[in-house]
């Protein structure tokens, strides 16, 4: 039987002084070690792709998961973000998805940003019913404390060598999410230092797990502190192994887990070990497994509750809201302004803007209406994220004018908005026909800089909106929040729809 010990080290200041060697040299060790990644899984069940077979969820990570520990000394390890965005946490704030991570407890497991999501509070709630081990040496409470359950780094024994342990959550969590007042300290320069203090206290090899980006992850790789580097954010496939520090990352939603196997050597030379190690990567495909039964059991009772939760009252409108075509693609429509306040409430930005061709619902809701989730659902089908981008007055108002363009024939592109005050006269050429502009009750600077909500189809250029591609989203589309669940929790938030109509474009 293998030994396995652990040691743990929280604060992240604190360094001990390095163990004393004895003058009596110590045997060679050998270590057969698996580390399995998985990282941004989002969904409950597995997905249809479009080659035909049925990818990722929670029945399919446990079968890999199982199968992995079956072999012995396997970690797994967790990058972050889960507990959203998904439909089902946008309704119970990643309870049932905290219950299935449960299930199939990581080793390890940093959190990303989308564990803020729901606020200080929740994210509190959620670690504290974890029932894996937590890592976040750059996460910090408001003054300055290691958080309650998490620790900063830790030491485990396998047949003689030390492995050392540690993790970072995403450190601009606060643009990206919702952390209240935790703190995150710079996610490179505390791997760096966890690392080093890892070795001072005996680690023979270190690995990090990080949410971060690629270019964060690369800072860490080319400061040669951490051996094999673990991460989530980017959302990729991704294996990076030079000869001496490896970087790795899973896609998302557990389509495909990577699986990492080290052998570390370890010699005595004068009294002092040194380690050799060799990497294989195994990409595992979750087509090609079968899901555990007992995980997807669960699964399939979160899904007949969301059935249920689908039609749930969310509120209620006090006006008239009007989705048909005709109204939402050449007019400032209550809808719109409706979808566009809970983008902007959710992303807390100046502005925002959001395509009339994006809403799908062509029906009218009259006053008194309660309205569902379903309806929202309804009428933003798409699938759409939640894009925050600093954006350029000139360009903003570029933006607009693209959205003016078709003007009087509806089109898709029309903008529905919130934030902004505009005056337009159609009869002018296209590009021309903003009047004026108002951010707020300001008339727009257009050399200032200001942050804009808007979906991710009009971010990437959709419609024409080339000036939104230009800037730079905080968030990567496929790791911003749903849409549709942002405006679904404004409606719950504001409880009955007063939106009035006529006020936000003016067109002569």
């Amino acid at each position: 039987m293998h030994l396995i010990t652990r040691r743990v080290a929280t604060g992240l200041l604190l360094v001990p002084f390095a163990p004393i060697r004895m003058a009596v040299a110590e045997p060679a060790a050998t270590a057969r070690v698996t580390f399995v990644l998985v990282n941004d899984i989002y969904l409950m069940s597995d997905q249809l792709m479009p080659d035909g077979k049925r990818r990722g969820g929670f029945a399919r990570l446990a079968a890999v998961v199982k199968a992995e520990r079956a072999k012995g000394n396997v970690f797994f390890a967790h990058g972050g973000d889960t507990l959203s965005p998904s439909l089902m946490s946008g309704i119970d704030q990643g309870a049932s998805i905290l219950t299935l991570t449960n299930m199939v407890p990581p080793d390890i497991f940093a959190p990303g940003n989308h564990e803020y999501d729901f606020g200080k509070a929740v994210f509190l709630e959620r670690m504290a019913a974890a029932r894996f081990p937590r890592y976040g040496a750059n996460l910090r409470t408001a003054d300055g404390q290691p958080l309650a359950g998490f620790q900063d780094r830790s030491i485990i024994t396998v047949d003689g060598v030390r492995i050392g342990l540690t993790g970072a959550t995403f450190d601009d969590s606060v643009r990206a999410s919702d952390p209240g007042d935790l703190k995150f300290l710079p996610a490179v320069a505390t791997m760096i230092e966890q690392a080093r203090a890892l070795r001072g206290e005996g680690a023979d090899f270190v690995v990090g797990v990080a949410h971060a980006t690629r270019e964060q992850a690369y800072e860490v790789f080319r400061s040669r502190t951490v051996d094999l580097i673990l991460t989530g954010h980017t959302h990729d496939l991704f294996i990076n192994y030079d000869g001496r520090t490896a970087l790795v990352e899973s896609n998302y939603d557990a389509h495909y887990v990577t699986a990492i196997d080290l052998t570390i050597g370890l010699t005595e030379e004068r009294g002092r070990r040194r380690m050799t190690w060799w990497p294989q990567f195994r990409v595992i495909d979750t087509a090609t497994v079968t899901p555990d039964p007992e995980v997807a059991a669960v699964v399939a009772g979160f899904e007949s509750q969301l059935s249920r939760e689908i039609d749930t009252p969310i509120g209620t409108t006090a006006v008239e809201l009007d989705s048909r075509f005709a109204t939402v693609r050449a007019h400032e429509a209550a809808i719109g302004d409706l979808i566009a306040d809970g983008m902007r409430w959710s992303a807390q930005t100046d502005v925002a803007v959001t395509n009339g061709g994006g809403i799908r619902g062509d029906k009218l809701y009259p006053p008194a209406t309660t309205l569902t989730r379903r309806d929202i659902l309804t009428e933003l089908p798409f699938g759409n994220r939640l894009i925050t981008v600093d954006i350029r007055g000139d360009d903003l108002k570029a933006a607009i004018e693209n959205g003016l363009s078709r003007l009087p024939n509806p089109s898709g592109r029309f903008p529905q908005v919130s934030g902004l005050k505009i005056e337009a006269d159609v009869s002018r050429p296209p590009g021309q026909r903003v009047v004026s502009m108002k951010v707020g009750d300001a008339p727009l600077d257009e050399s200032r800089t200001y942050s804009a909500a808007t979906n991710d189809f009009i971010q990437h250029g959709g419609d024409g909106y080339s000036a939104f591609e230009k800037a730079k989203p905080v968030l990567q589309s496929n790791d911003a929040p749903l849409m549709a669940v942002e405006v679904i929790d404004y409606i719950k938030d504001i409880k009955t729809v007063r939106t009035p109509v006529g006020e936000r474009i003016v067109l002569k």
